[in-house]
Formats: structure tokens, sequence, C-alpha cells
């Protein structure tokens, strides 16, 4: 990838600090700098191992973008911050596991100066294209082709835009109404058409419109059609949004559209609760939501999701993690931008959400490090020996009749001063993640409450994903928190299982250390 501003001064800090050790001729080798560089990013003990993380550089946002299955490969975007602007780049892989990079998608350039949020799909002629908001006054809703069947080169289209803004991220339809200019979906065909999807951001915020206008309430999208991918047309709203699920300050950008077992989902954020989605009906141009639910709860650091369907008919998905450090220390260590681990989306029998890891992640762990079935006593912890550090999946299934609380806690310092707690409030049928106590330093502290009601005689099942400074558990397949935890005395960190206001049981525990997945 390009080296970006802020690996600049990175290489000339790493140039520094081995100057008693390297001659005049190494200070001004770009080999020697980078491979310094890299040496450094490779060594935080904050930088993720087996995320897809910017190679350098500082990145936000670092929206995922342009997902696609192709040939064989999972391809995904991701936006990137260059000096001339804004800019796509680009991964691939052939087991969601190991990326590699590929040159950037799109740069800043023709009829845009920047680029922004959008998807990937394959048009009639069966060629991968993308589809992406142009930042700039005489930009809008853009499209790029692949130029060679590895996807390294696209070529935007004379035409853009293809869906001109009148202003920053908005448009007037022919009917006079203000309607959304950005953050394109993946396009999708029907009955022979192409459509897509814009988000209301930037109409809920223009203030050409009166505060109690309807349009200026709630998240929506609108609905635009094309027989050529050139001319578009302007159909309408594409849902009705309800305000006992959604608050009027929420808005509706990076929408992704698609069948989802026998109904369709809408996934989406809102900036200011992150990652949310509808299921629901699409029938004659029209979505209509049958339920609604969200994947950030305490916040918005779960955000922009994107998603792609692959060869096995998996729908897979990530987000953004937001970093949690402040500006500052970002800067000083010379990266910033995450993604989450892929989660693959599914629709049980009685058609609610299930969510889950790919089964490939299983390809990065180590020895297994099991624990016998025990009991767990009221207002007990149990130490689990043997699953130590930052890098770790935890696979742990624990049941009990009367606790009103039981988990793990992970990430322990010796002292006590640091952990993070992941657990089950049984009386309040929510899953936790509290990270009050994560860190002396960097990260929110915050509690992450998120509704998870077992059945009766149902045990709790978490798997937990530990890499540095990401912490990601899964619960009973029908939940997922994801946050950032930064701990400073917690490298060799314990694993702990607790019990509060009653006993519990393990019923299986298997731990195992995870190995890096990339060399970057």
């Amino acid at each position: 990838m390009q080296m970006l501003p802020p690996a600049i001064a990175d290489v000339k800090a790493a140039n520094e600090g081995h100057r008693g050790r390297q001659s005049r001729c190494d200070l001004h080798n770009p080999y020697v700098s980078t491979r310094k560089l890299r040496e450094r990013l490779l060594a935080d003990p904050d930088r993720p191992r087996y995320h897809i993380v910017a190679p350098e550089g500082v990145h936000a946002p670092f929206d995922p973008n342009g997902a696609l299955y192709w040939r064989g490969r999972y391809h995904l975007m991701y936006i990137v911050k260059l000096q001339e602007g804004f800019a796509w780049a680009h991964v691939s892989s052939h087991d969601l596991v190991h990326w590699r990079q590929h040159p950037l998608a799109l740069e800043p350039g023709d009829c845009d100066d920047g680029i922004f949020s959008g998807g990937a799909f394959v048009d009639r002629e069966g060629r991968p294209t993308l589809v992406y908001w142009g930042l700039g006054e005489r930009s809008g809703i853009c499209l790029a082709r692949a130029r060679d069947e590895k996807l390294d080169l696209w070529e935007k289209i004379p035409e853009n835009p293809v869906i001109p803004q009148c202003d920053n991220g908005v448009g007037w339809a022919p009917n006079g109404e203000l309607v959304g200019v950005a953050d394109p979906s993946a396009v999708w065909q029907r009955d022979g058409r192409y459509y897509l999807l814009t988000g209301n951001l930037l109409v809920l915020r223009d203030e050409r419109l009166d505060a109690s206008h309807p349009m200026r309430q709630g998240d929506r999208t609108y609905l635009w059609v094309s027989d050529d991918l050139v001319h578009w047309e302007y159909l309408h709203p594409f849902y009705e949004s309800r305000r006992e699920w959604t608050q009027s300050d929420e808005d509706d950008m990076c929408p992704d559209f698609f069948p989802l077992g026998d109904r369709h989902m809408l996934l989406f954020i809102s900036h200011n609760r992150g990652c949310q989605y509808y299921l629901g009906r699409y029938v004659a141009d029209r979505f209509t939501a049958e339920a609604h639910g969200r994947m950030t709860w305490a916040d918005r650091d779960y955000f922009a999701p994107e998603s792609l369907l692959d060869g096995q008919g998996r729908r897979i998905m990530w987000a953004w993690v937001f970093d949690g450090r402040r500006a500052e220390v970002q800067e000083a260590s010379g990266w910033s931008g995450t993604l989450s681990l892929p989660r693959v989306l599914w629709l049980s029998d009685d058609g609610e959400l299930r969510m889950g890891p790919p089964e490939e992640l299983a390809t990065l762990r180590r020895q297994v490090l099991g624990l016998a079935p025990t009991s767990i006593a009221a207002d007990g912890e149990l130490v689990w020996e043997g699953p130590r550090g930052r890098a770790l999946e935890l696979d742990v299934t624990l049941d009990s009749s009367d606790a009103n609380r039981y988990g793990l806690v992970v990430c322990r310092a010796a002292d006590g001063s640091e952990e993070t707690v992941v657990r089950y409030d049984a009386d309040a049928a929510r899953l936790e993640v509290d990270t009050t106590r994560s860190s002396l330093g960097e990260g929110s502290r915050t509690v992450e409450s998120a509704p998870l009601s077992l059945g009766d005689g149902e045990a709790l099942r978490l798997r937990v994903f530990i890499d540095q400074s990401v912490l990601e558990v899964y619960a009973n397949e029908r939940q997922a928190i994801v946050r950032r935890i930064y701990p400073t005395r917690a490298e060799r960190g314990q694993v702990v299982l607790f019990s509060e206001g009653g006993s519990a049981r393990v019923v299986s525990a298997k731990a195992w250390e995870m190995a890096p997945a990339n060399a970057w």
C-alpha cells in the first residue's frame, strides 16, 4: 500500500532510535527505514494480530466497503486517507484468515475529490463493479469497473456521477423531494433491472427543511432503479421507520440489503447509535420491516457494516471497530484502523437472526488447553490455569439454575488492578461486557449490555476471541458484543470463571492460543 503521512514520521522516529547502530547511508535507505517501521508496528502489544488492521498510518473513517466473493477469493475494500483525499484500499483472501494487499482500488481524481462508502456487485455481463459516493462539488454516486481478473486494477466509468448530488450528499428528486445522494448500497438485480439504496444522514441534517418535517425524523433510505447502470430514476423511500424501534435523530447510512433465509435484511448504521438491522419482506419495490435489532448498545463503536455472499451460500459481514485511544496516542503509535472478524449471519428455523464466527478461524488455533467439567461455588471464582495472554480463543459452556450472574473474566492482571468481565445476567436476561476496569491507561470504560434470554434448561455458550486490543464475544449464536481493551498489566493475564448469587457448572471449556494471521 502507498506509504501514508503518519508513517513518514514513524520512519524518522525509527531511524532516530537506531542512529547509533546505522551508517549514514542506512539512515537514508528506504528499505531499512521501512523494515524498522514494520518491526516497530508488529511489536506493538495493542496492535491486533489476526484481525484486518491498517498496514500503517492513522485512518478514520475505516469503513469496510466493496465486499465481493470473486473466483474463489474474498475481496474487501476499506477507506484510507491519503494526502490527496480519501481512497479505497483493497485486500483479499482465499480463507477469510490470511489477507494480501492489492494496489489501491480507488483514488481521488476524475470527477471526485475523494472516495466514501459504497459496495460491490457483478453486472449482467459478469464484470465486477464498484459503486461509491464520490466526494466533491461535481460528484455523487459513481461506478468503477474491474480491468483484470485478479481485481488489481479498476477504472471509473466516464459517465460519473451517475446520480449527481446538488449539495453535499443530497439531491432533488423530480417531484421536488429532497433525497439522499450518499453511501450507496451494493447494486442488486430484480426482474431485469438494477436497484440501489442511498442513505439519509445529510437530509436529516439539512436546515432547508423544517425540524418538524417528516424527512428529518428518523432513519430511511431512498430507492433508485436503472436499466443500464448509467441512467437512474428515483422511485421513493424504501421503508417506513418506526419510533418504537429507532429514535428520531437516528439516520440510515452504509445500507446493505440482501435476502436472508425466507426474508430480507437491511443492515445499516446510524451515526449516533452504530450498527443495526431490520428483517422483513421485500415486495413490489418496497421493504416492510417486521423486526429490528442492534449490534451496538453502549455507544457506536461497531460501525459501518459491509457483507457478501460467498461460494458456500454464507452471508458474511465485517464492521469497523473503533479505536478507543486518544488521538495523540494513535498518532504516536503510527497506526489506527481495525476491522472486526468476519461474522456469519443466518436465520433460525423460527425466523430469528443467528450469528457466529466462521469455521475457518480454527486454522489459527494452537494446542488446545482444556478444563474438565467442574462446579463453581456460589459467589465463587475458579482460576483457569493454562490460557494466558492477549491472543486467545475461548469456547466455554456454563450452566446454572440459581445464579444471578455468571461468566468469564479475561485479561486479569496478577494484582487484580485490570480485568474485563464477560457475564450473563440471568435476572435482566442480558449479555454484558464490562470494561470499566479493563485498563489503567487507554480505552473506554463502560458496560455494554445486549438482550439475551436463555430458555429453560439452556446452558450459556460463550465464544470469546481476544486479539491484543480487540475483544469479540458470541453467546449461543444469538448475540455478539465487540469492544476495545488496552490492558497495561495483563500481557499474560489470567482467565477466571465465576458465579454470583448461586452456583454454576462448567459443562465444557477449551482454549487456544491464536497464531498471527498477517505479516503486516
